[in-house]
């Protein structure tokens, strides 16, 4: 049987369903941390608890193997509970306003190595559709080469135009072997277009008519059948079935070919204010990410070649 809740938690929860209207499930997480608070500090009531307390709390939560979202989750009902208290007057301060819960860590961007994202690139599905081919094809191509967001990638014409521009759209330069993107926070950026990535645009081009009505023209670089621009949502579906078809074991998506791109280009070059600038990242941290892959990739190297890996320390 569920013990009932002081007075003064049934207040603040049914003030959450009336007044905030929250859904359902969130008034019963509300309810679970709330309830939780209490099992910390039996016997003991919560509106006489101060911030060493609720600090306490957090700790001994953390050491029982609670991680930061759930820590996060916990200090949010706390801190709304003690809101609303103050509010009715029944505490003068929030003992939880300054706590805050571990960071979580941050999880590594997925790269494909570096033979995967070549595999990826040079497929060729018998048989396939060439128009179709030739535009996954380039669009691969352009995401590992250049490390374009797929908003960034939908977003190209083939060529700049007032309304293109005003619009935030970019556009493709082939002849100087350049796009022009419009990245986050509406910046623009310049990124190289290699020789492989021009050819396959090119080859893309010759057969990109095809397919558009002539009375349905469009300045879109990468269309769908009926000459319409196509949906980043669509892009999705063609990598993650060509690298299907290709062989490869993780799921593929156009954002793990801009990790990719980031990840090996860092390999090779080591010049990570180079990568920030190709990627459009407006802080280096954001970069820095990247030092942490290629990290793991220096590991994995030593523990498969080095001949000291392996051996275990001395008694």
């Amino acid at each position: 049987m569920i013990a009932p809740l002081p007075a003064e938690l049934a207040q603040y929860l049914q003030y959450l369903q009336v007044q905030k209207r929250l859904a359902p499930r969130t008034l019963r997480l509300y309810e679970g941390e709330l309830r939780r608070l209490l099992s910390l500090f039996p016997g003991r009531p919560l509106l006489q608890l101060a911030p060493a307390d609720l600090r306490h709390g957090i700790a001994r939560l953390h050491a029982a193997g609670q991680g930061p979202r759930s820590l996060s989750l916990a200090l949010s009902a706390w801190r709304g509970f003690y809101v609303w208290a103050g509010r009715q007057g029944l505490v003068q301060a929030n003992p939880a306003q300054d706590l805050r819960a571990p960071k979580a860590a941050r999880l590594l961007p997925k790269a494909l190595p570096v033979d995967q994202a070549v595999r990826l690139a040079d497929f060729v599905q018998d048989g396939a559709d060439p128009w179709l081919q030739a535009r996954d094809v380039a669009m691969v191509e352009l995401l590992y080469g250049s490390g374009l967001r797929v908003a960034e990638l939908v977003g190209l014409d083939v060529a700049p135009s007032a309304p293109g521009q005003a619009e935030g759209r970019g556009w493709l330069d082939l002849q100087a072997g350049e796009a022009h993107v419009l990245g986050k926070g509406s910046k623009r950026r310049t990124v190289p277009v290699g020789r492989t990535a021009q050819a396959a645009l090119q080859a893309w081009l010759a057969l990109r008519e095809t397919a558009a009505p002539a009375h349905r023209p469009t300045q879109a670089l990468f269309i769908g059948r009926h000459g319409t621009r196509l949906s980043a949502q669509s892009v999705w579906q063609r990598l993650r079935r060509r690298g299907q078809l290709a062989g490869l074991a993780a799921p593929v998506h156009p954002h793990m070919l801009r990790h990719s791109f980031a990840s090996h280009l860092l390999q090779s070059s080591g010049d990570l204010r180079a990568v920030q600038e190709l990627l459009g990242h407006a802080n280096i941290s954001t970069t820095q990410v990247y030092t942490r892959l290629d990290f793991q990739h220096l590991a994995k190297v030593y523990d498969q070649a080095h001949p000291r890996a392996h051996r275990k320390p001395p008694p």
